[in-house]
């Protein structure tokens, strides 16, 4: 009998099978290295090393599979918030929620292209609205009534999951920089404001949103006057 080798036990290795979570995790890798634009079924399928049409049994299109991976961004989330260190809310209901809403921040900072896909689905999913009952359960442990809860719900927006959508989001910093640059000199008669605005607030910060943003100081800072200015609505109304 001839004895096998190593090769032959790998030939013999059976494939992982194809599966709904294993197509939306490699959706999310090919994301997260390639770009949203990148996210097509062929390359999907090529990712994971299927014909297109093995998809469709696990995704029935590409609206399907951005479905899906809101649904892979808020486990991420949702595992993340659990390893938060944080009061109890019904002890300091600001900080818990500020805490799981800044873990939640992390997890979009390592798919930053995932807002834009939350930003086009038309209704909120299951996954999503679990979510944002354990919000609502934050306020209301922190005394807050079912209908300021709502309202606090409408002015956090998309801040309660983590992310925010900036006025202008340019491709890069150094793009940004020139731009602002060239706005402030061409157009400092016309808008003395913005200009000088900009011109105060401008440094070096390669991360920023626009550049010369620090956009987690400015996240974080837009945060606590919601949270601020919500404690004192709800002081007011006990």
């Amino acid at each position: 009998m001839t004895p096998r080798t190593d090769a032959d036990e790998l030939i013999e290795q059976p494939r992982v099978p194809l599966s709904r979570r294993r197509v939306l995790r490699a959706a999310v890798e090919l994301a997260d290295r390639d770009g949203l634009d990148s996210l097509t079924m062929r390359r999907l399928a090529q990712e994971v090393g299927v014909e297109a049409m093995s998809l469709y049994h696990h995704v029935a299109n590409k609206e399907a599979v951005f479905d899906g991976v809101v649904e892979v961004i808020i486990g991420e989330i949702m595992a993340a918030v659990e390893e938060v260190q944080a009061p109890s809310p019904d002890e300091d209901w600001q900080a818990a929620l500020r805490a799981r809403i800044l873990a939640a921040r992390e997890v979009f900072l390592r798919h930053r292209w995932a807002p834009q896909v939350f930003e086009t689905r038309t209704s909120a999913s299951p996954v999503v609205i679990g979510y944002l009952d354990h919000v609502v359960a934050i306020l209301r442990a922190g005394g807050f009534s079912f209908d300021l809860a709502h309202r606090a719900l409408h002015v956090l927006g998309s801040r309660a999951l983590g992310f925010t959508q900036e006025l202008f989001q340019p491709d890069g910093a150094q793009t940004a920089n020139a731009a602002a640059a060239a706005m402030m000199e061409q157009m400092a008669d016309r808008f003395p404001n913005i200009v000088g605005m900009l011109a105060e607030a401008m440094h070096d910060d390669p991360d920023g949103t626009l550049g010369f943003c620090d956009d987690q100081f400015e996240f974080e800072f837009a945060l606590d006057l919601i949270l601020e200015g919500l404690e004192r609505r709800r002081a007011a109304a006990s």
